[in-house]
């Protein structure tokens, strides 16, 4: 790659489209790479990623253990594997379970999915009553969460249109 640095889609896109060049396999934007992924060939643009990321040339926000680098750049190249459009078949990428890693930083959520995972294991001696409880806290902290970050948004209500800026501009109080 050399020379400038890159961010990591474009690096991502150089390391696979090159590979799969020298593994003899034409490329054309938009085709569905996956199936011509192999352990080999997925190994070989791991290993051009974890190499540009230590040679400076690829963008990264912070520093990495060689082993979750390792970890990091594996995920990367399933990550645009699934989203780029160039390489998914055109296709527009959803996610399998939208909302499902909401609140995922929150200790208390983390450790009550965990919590919820051990109820729900056969012989756990646990009731649905149980199970409700774990649930109701998981989805009334997520909500709590949701909120906070709302509530922290700020609102341009000069930008809004003169029947929504009546309706929810609060008067500013002037001494």
């Amino acid at each position: 790659m050399g020379g400038l640095m890159v961010n990591q889609k474009t690096a991502v896109y150089v390391a696979i489209t090159t590979v799969l060049a020298n593994a003899g396999i034409e490329f054309t934007d938009g085709m569905n790479v996956a199936p011509f992924m192999s352990k080999e060939l997925r190994a070989i643009v791991n290993a051009m990623l974890f190499q540009g990321f230590r040679e400076g040339e690829i963008e990264l926000d912070r520093e990495y253990s060689d082993s979750d680098l390792k970890a990091y750049v594996s995920g990367l190249q399933s990550n645009w594997i699934r989203k780029d459009k160039r390489f998914n078949g055109n296709t527009t990428y959803v996610a399998k379970n939208p909302g499902s890693r909401a609140g995922s930083g929150d200790q208390s959520i983390a450790n009550a999915k965990r919590l919820l995972a051990q109820l729900q294991l056969e012989g756990s001696g646990s009731t649905p009553e149980d199970r409700d409880m774990v649930e109701t806290f998981i989805r009334e902290k997520t909500l709590e969460l949701a909120a906070a970050k709302t509530k922290a948004a700020t609102v341009d209500f000069s930008a809004l249109p003169p029947h929504l800026r009546a309706k929810f501009q609060k008067p500013t109080t002037q001494e």
